[in-house]
C-alpha cells in the first residue's frame, strides 16, 4: 500500500495525468533532458514524478520538487506527444500544490510576496521601479557602476538581472497612448483592443508602437484600454495562481464590453495566458468569451492585407518560434507569412529554431546554469546563420537573446517581428 500523501493532488489533473502513455516521443523535444540525459527531467518522467504525488507513492521532497522546478514550461513536449497529454496545465497545478506542500523559506517567501503580490500587480509600483531604473541609466551610474567593477560584488541573480535590464530610453506605452489609433487608409476593416501587459508596456513601449503602427496600416482601429493589469502568466507558471487568478479577474472586467473584433496582444507568453483564461476561471462565462477573442498580432494580421504598399527592408533575419506561440498557442507558419511580405528581406532559417532560448519568464534567474546551456546551444545555431537580426515575438526572449549574443561577442540585433513590419509601413500622416 502506498504511504498517505500530503498532497492533494487537483482532481482536474489527475484526470489529465491518465492520458500519458509513456511512449518517450516527447524526450528529444525536451531541453532539459537534451543538456543532461536525465529520465526525471524529461516531460515522460516527470509526468511518472507528478503520478506518484497524485498517488501518494512519493511525498512532494526536495529532490522531487527540484526536477519539476528544472522544467521550463516550453510545452515543446505538448507538440511531440501523439496523446495530447496537456502537460502545462498539469505541472501549473502540480506546482501550485507543492508550493501549499513545501512553502519557501524566509527569503523565497519575501522574494515571491514582493513580486507576485507587491509589485506586478501593482502597476503604478511597476512604473516608479522602471522610472527609478531609467534615471539611474539616464544619469550615467550604471555604466560608472559597471566599469568600477561594482556590479561584479552583487549576487549571482542580481548580476544576472542587471545585465539583461533593457534600455530604457523610450516611453512607456500605454502613459501616453491615445484611446483610439485610427485605421489608416479610411473606414476600418476591424476594431481591435490592445492588450499591452505590465512589464512590456513599460520597457518596450516602441514595440507596442510598433505594433499598433502594424495593425494600422492593415486597416485596423486600435484601442488602448486603460486598468488592465498583468496576464497573470508569471504568477501560474510559478505555482501562485490565486495571485493569477486575481490579475485574470481584473482584465475581465477592463476588456468587457468594449465591442471589438479581437484582443490583440504581441507577447507568446501573454498570449498563450490569456486564451487560456476560460479554463483557469472554469465557471467563469466572461472568460470563455475572452478567451475566444483573444489573438496574436501576427495571428491577426496574416488574415489581411496592409492598405498601402511596403517599403523595401533589406536585411538578412532569422526568425526564433517563442516557445509559448509555437507550442502554447499552435501558431507557427503566421509570423512568417507576415514577415515575407515586407519588400528585400531575405529570411534564412534558424537551426532549432523550435527549441526553447532557456528565458521561460524568470527561468533565466531561477534556474541560471541551465538556462545559459540552453542559450549557449541557441546563440551557435545564431551563429550558422549569418542573419544581421535575429526575430522572436515575446519579451523575455528577446531581453535573453540579446544578452547571449552579447556575452558571445555576435554582432547580431535582436526584435520583435512588429519592429521591422513598422519600419516597412508609411504612415500616411508622415509620422
Amino acid at each position: 500500500m502506498p504511504a498517505p500523501s500530503a498532497f492533494a493532488f487537483p482532481d482536474e489533473a489527475s484526470e489529465l495525468l491518465r492520458s500519458c502513455v509513456h511512449c518517450g516521443l516527447c524526450l528529444g523535444a525536451c531541453p532539459t533532458y537534451r543538456e543532461n540525459g536525465n529520465e526525471n527531467d524529461s516531460p515522460r518522467g516527470r509526468l511518472y514524478l507528478m503520478k506518484g504525488l497524485a498517488d501518494g507513492r512519493l511525498q512532494p521532497t526536495g529532490a522531487v520538487a527540484g526536477h519539476l522546478d528544472l522544467c521550463l514550461d516550453c510545452r515543446a513536449c505538448e507538440t511531440a506527444c501523439p496523446s495530447g497529454v496537456h502537460y502545462g496545465r498539469i505541472l501549473e497545478s502540480t506546482r501550485e500544490e507543492l508550493l501549499r506542500a513545501r512553502p519557501p523559506g524566509g527569503v523565497g517567501r519575501f522574494l515571491r510576496a514582493l513580486f507576485f503580490k507587491q509589485l506586478f500587480p501593482h502597476h503604478e509600483r511597476l512604473a516608479l521601479l522602471v522610472k527609478a531604473l531609467g534615471l539611474l541609466q539616464r544619469s550615467g551610474l550604471r555604466d560608472f557602476l559597471r566599469r568600477s567593477g561594482a556590479v561584479e560584488h552583487l549576487p549571482q541573480r542580481l548580476r544576472d538581472l542587471e545585465a539583461m535590464q533593457p534600455d530604457l530610453a523610450e516611453p512607456p506605452f500605454r502613459e501616453h497612448a491615445p484611446a483610439v489609433f485610427p485605421a489608416f487608409g479610411g473606414p476600418p476593416r476591424l476594431r481591435v483592443a490592445f492588450f499591452s501587459g505590465c512589464v512590456m508596456d513599460l520597457v518596450m513601449g516602441g514595440i507596442h508602437r510598433a505594433t499598433v503602427k502594424a495593425l494600422q496600416a492593415h486597416g485596423c482601429e486600435v484601442l488602448s484600454v486603460p486598468g488592465q493589469a498583468c496576464c497573470g502568466a508569471l504568477m501560474f507558471h510559478a505555482g501562485e495562481a490565486e495571485a493569477g487568478r486575481s490579475l485574470a479577474r481584473r482584465n475581465l472586467q477592463m476588456f468587457e464590453g468594449l465591442g471589438v473584433d479581437a484582443i490583440v496582444n504581441n507577447s507568446a507568453g501573454c498570449g498563450s495566458t490569456l486564451k487560456e483564461y476560460a479554463e483557469l476561471l472554469p465557471g467563469d462565462s466572461r472568460a470563455k468569451e475572452f478567451s475566444a477573442r483573444v489573438r496574436d498580432v501576427s495571428e491577426l494580421l496574416a488574415g489581411l492585407e496592409p492598405v498601402a504598399p511596403l517599403r523595401p527592408v533589406p536585411l538578412t533575419a532569422c526568425y526564433d518560434a517563442p516557445c509559448h506561440l509555437l507550442h502554447g498557442q499552435k501558431i507557427s507558419a503566421q509570423p512568417l507569412a507576415v514577415l515575407r511580405r515586407i519588400p528585400e528581406l531575405k529570411l534564412v532559417e534558424l537551426p532549432d529554431a523550435d527549441f526553447c532560448c532557456g528565458a521561460a519568464g524568470i527561468y533565466n534567474l531561477t534556474q541560471p546554469e541551465m538556462s545559459w546551456k540552453i542559450l549557449a546551444r541557441k546563440v551557435e545555431a545564431l551563429k550558422q546563420t549569418g542573419a544581421q537580426t535575429v526575430l522572436t515575438g515575446n519579451p523575455g526572449c528577446i531581453l535573453q537573446l540579446r544578452q547571449g549574443c552579447r556575452e558571445a561577442g555576435l554582432a547580431c540585433d535582436v526584435r520583435h517581428p512588429m519592429e521591422l513590419l513598422a519600419r516597412a509601413v508609411v504612415d500616411p500622416s508622415g509620422a
